[in-house]
């Protein structure tokens, strides 16, 4: 097992996630069933020069802070099962490191703001990274997806439970 003493992992957010989603309950599952959906991001001014080159692409990834993520359990029956899973073969937000991770479409960049749709974030989300989506390296065409290989009918699916996460000193 790894020591890591008293080391601190700790981000700064780069900027804010503004979307049309005002509480979790609104939010698309999934990037795919919220194609409709638009937002911007608000970068910080300091890091509006690494935004160079970055929008000759169609797409982004965005990790961000899963805020409003609520406690976690090592187990979960995910929205789109009634079989329990562990945690880290799920995509639930509620996770020992509630960190989230989106591919949206990059619509245009204007000085510090990112236009994007195809999401699925909250308002007020902190950003933490932006990656640009490369589909030659970002595709794993032979990849198995383990359990969810058995989903054959997602309109089956039962709507996920939210539960608030405490807040904290933080928040």
């Amino acid at each position: 097992m790894t020591n890591f003493g008293n080391n601190t992992i700790s981000f700064e957010p780069i900027g804010v996630i503004h979307t049309e989603f005002k509480e979790v309950e609104d939010i698309p599952i999934h990037p795919f069933s919220g194609k409709e959906a638009k937002g911007y991001i608000e970068l910080l001014p300091k890091f509006e020069a690494a935004l160079k080159d970055l929008e000759g692409f169609t797409h982004i990834t965005l990790i961000y802070y899963l805020h409003k993520a609520e406690e976690y359990e090592l187990e979960v029956t995910p929205y789109i099962d009634t079989e329990p899973h562990g945690v880290f073969a799920t995509r639930v937000a509620a996770r020992p490191n509630p960190i989230g991770l989106s591919t949206v479409r990059l619509e245009n960049i204007k000085g510090n703001i990112i236009n994007i749709t195809e999401l699925d974030i909250m308002d007020g989300t902190p950003l933490l990274d932006i990656k640009p989506y490369y589909k030659l390296f970002d595709n794993r065409m032979t990849a198995v997806s383990g359990w969810l290989e058995n989903i054959k009918d997602l309109s089956k699916a039962k709507a996920p439970v939210i539960k608030k996460r405490k807040p904290t000193t933080e928040d």
